[in-house]
């Protein structure tokens, strides 16, 4: 199976389901709590990638990995913010220290 494009069309899924009914939609019922909603879940899903990162059980990590990008992706979905801008941002950084990226934007 190809994975390629996988964000991709995980992308167009959400963003058609964004508007669907809350009763039938997981996406549409996170959307309709807000952007606060859909950020505490993104903060629970990091939590549990870093538990599951801790305990040395690769299967329950790919799994939570996998949730962290689900909900990133109605995040940046519910906000509007392509994935194509986020994947450009990725390749302005390719090659660049992280040290030095870090120190260039102040932080």
């Amino acid at each position: 199976m190809d994975h390629a494009d996988i964000l991709a069309r995980l992308e167009t899924v959400i963003a058609g389901r964004l508007g669907a009914d809350p009763e039938t939609s997981y996406v549409a019922r996170l959307h309709a709590k807000g952007t606060g909603k859909i950020a505490q879940k993104i903060g629970e899903e990091a939590t549990e990638v870093v538990i599951a990162a801790l305990t040395g059980d690769d299967a329950n990590l790919t799994g939570e990995a996998a949730d962290l990008l689900f909900h990133l992706m109605v995040l940046l979905g519910a906000r509007g913010v392509p994935l194509g801008a986020v994947l450009a941002e990725l390749a302005w950084r390719e090659g660049t220290s992280g040290i030095a990226e870090k120190a260039a934007r102040g932080a």
